[in-house]
């Protein structure tokens, strides 16, 4: 296949209806009317031989075919808008806008509060944060990257370990001053203890502690179950039990006073935190920027181990 200037052209309408989800709204961004969209993907059908979207009257979606070409093309246009960058002197090459994909433990506790560090250092970024349960198609979706808690499921994304922090035991000083403070991880059995449910697989979190002489799994009892971090440490500062938060979002809390840890000898067991990216290829500029912030804000936070990147 020779290669001509509409080619590419054609893969930059693309990746704007991917981004804008219709070509209506890829039409706004790139001044181009919808029926202008609409034959510029067409044209790079036919250039390449494939159908690339499913169109309705409702959504515009990737194929499967379409899918394959975008998670192979989006990291050369990637490379080439870091290549442009260069060329003209750019002081530097984050630019553009980052859509993150994130579960709510991270995105509410971590990122929300402290992307603004990461805007105010490149000024030229802009980033969307989308709270999902699920990272789903990262590529059909228009996301960058996902990040979120808890052991990759099985998918065709590339997780990366960014973090182990500790599971924390804590409670409220009110409740503690009302049913006193457990001196043994089986103390727990008589204490009314906030359960944690996952919500995607609907799996109840065993209660387990790690200290020197190993690991003790404690059956736990409690009339309250939640199944988003928010909430489980909102009951627990509000005083209704001891609960297991994870010390990345237990640690201002902690450290003012508000929460109190409990059985701190049995503190030892960790849960990890995964970036995801659609593709092996070298990740762009921005997404390369973000994962340095991610791991900056892991190494600020007491308790986390940093992954390998």
């Amino acid at each position: 296949m020779s290669f001509d200037g509409r080619l590419l052209s054609g893969i930059g309408v693309m990746a704007a209806v991917v981004e804008a989800g219709a070509f209506s709204r890829a039409g706004e961004v790139l001044g181009l009317s919808q029926s202008g969209v609409s034959r510029a993907v067409a044209r790079l059908e036919e250039r390449v031989g494939v159908r690339l979207f499913h169109r309705t009257a409702r959504a515009v979606n990737l194929t499967e075919e379409g899918r394959r070409f975008f998670e192979d093309v989006r990291p050369l246009l990637a490379g080439i808008e870091d290549a442009a960058s260069l060329a003209v002197g750019t002081a530097s090459l984050v630019r553009g806008r980052l859509r993150i994909n994130s579960d709510a433990g991270f995105g509410q506790f971590v990122l929300a509060p402290n992307l603004h560090r990461l805007l105010s250092i490149y000024t030229e970024l802009e980033v969307e944060l989308a709270i999902r349960e699920r990272p789903g198609d990262l590529v059909a979706d228009g996301f960058d990257l996902a990040i979120r808690f808890g052991e990759p499921q099985p998918s065709a994304l590339i997780g990366r370990l960014i973090l182990e922090t500790r599971v924390l035991t804590c409670a409220a000083p009110s409740y503690l001053d009302r049913f006193g403070t457990p001196a043994h991880p089986r103390d727990l059995t008589n204490h009314e203890c906030i359960q944690y449910r996952e919500p995607l697989t609907h799996r109840h979190y065993a209660w387990v502690l790690e200290g020197p002489k190993g690991k003790i799994e404690v059956p736990t009892r409690g009339r309250l179950t939640v199944t988003d971090a928010g909430a489980l440490l909102a009951a627990c500062l509000a005083g209704h039990g001891v609960a297991q938060p994870l010390e990345l979002h237990a640690r201002p809390h902690l450290d003012a006073g508000r929460l109190v840890q409990v059985l701190p000898d049995w503190a030892e067991e960790r849960f990890p935190l995964f970036l995801y990216l659609p593709t092996r290829k070298l990740p762009s500029a921005k997404m390369r920027a973000f994962l340095d912030f991610a791991l900056s804000l892991a190494d600020s936070r007491s308790g986390a181990v940093l992954g390998d990147g």
